[in-house]
């Protein structure tokens, strides 16, 4: 028996890194996912690794900022599963520079992905998750506790050289999650954030050849720190490194268990000691 069976999650971008983390975790303790990527393959990917583990999934591929992407992304929950108790908004990548070299593009670009996406996610949720409520009092049953988990960063906290666009974008994050902790709390949903500190993944970590590059909608976008940059903040943690991504979604799945049914509107640094 899965701590999650019978819940259902939708988990963005997880078709890599530690969206796939989060999906695969999930799943192994008993939910149906609904995995997201931008990229068909990644996708599909995720979902046979789940399958392969005997677990439930299917994908949703698209990018989370395009303007139907919401409602299509909960609608696979419920068709598929026949509803929705955990939301988890992962999805995102950075795209850094200083604020006088910033452009338009670059601002709307993260802000888009980091928090207007999973606006859009939540308002689309929110006729599913309060008409689950509303049937299950009239039954005159509990409402399950259903779960959201916001993914940040302590750049959202402190603040980063060079990402005033990401900054900006996660510390919205927080202020969206307080303010749907007090909407949601009626319909019995937790709401809660967890700020990842350093986290290995394609994103930080430099190719051998030097630099490296993702494709975002036909944009190549540099990613990696710089080798000695890294070693460097990893000698700042408590722990002495940095997590991975399997590490990252435990963190995330604190907040699904059972067990934290009555913490909501937190954030949770998942840094290795590091705040």
């Amino acid at each position: 028996m899965g701590t999650l069976d019978g819940k259902v999650a939708i988990v963005s971008g997880s078709g890599r890194g530690i969206g796939r983390e989060i999906a695969v975790k999930l799943a192994g303790e008993g939910a149906s996912v609904v995995v997201n990527d931008l990229d068909a393959e990644p996708a599909k990917e995720t979902v046979a690794a789940i399958e392969a583990a005997g677990g439930a999934a299917v994908s949703c591929v698209g990018s989370v900022t395009d303007a139907d992407f919401a409602e299509r992304f909960v609608a696979t929950a419920v068709d598929s599963f026949g509803g929705l108790d955990i939301i988890i908004n992962n999805a995102g990548y950075t795209w850094d520079n200083v604020i006088q070299k910033m452009t338009d593009e670059q601002w709307d670009a993260i802000l888009d992905v980091h928090l207007k996406a999973p606006f859009r996610i939540l308002r689309a949720a929110q006729p599913v998750i309060s008409s689950a409520a509303k049937q299950a009092r009239a039954a005159g049953e509990p409402v399950p506790c259903r779960k959201v988990v916001n993914i940040s960063s302590i750049a959202g906290l402190g603040g980063n050289a060079g990402q005033a666009n990401y900054a900006a974008a996660k510390a919205g994050v927080t202020g969206l999650t307080k303010a749907l902790a007090k909407e949601w709390g009626r319909y019995n949903v937790t709401v809660n954030t967890v700020a990842f500190g350093l986290i290995k993944t394609r994103l930080t970590e430099t190719p051998a050849g030097g630099d490296g590059t993702i494709d975002v909608q036909g944009r190549e976008i540099k990613v990696g720190v710089n080798p000695d940059l890294l070693s460097a903040m990893e000698r700042m943690i408590p722990l002495g490194r940095g997590g991975t991504p399997a590490e990252a979604a435990g963190a995330v799945y604190l907040f699904c268990l059972p067990e934290s049914n009555y913490i909501s509107a937190q954030t949770v640094i998942c840094g290795g000691g590091y705040a």
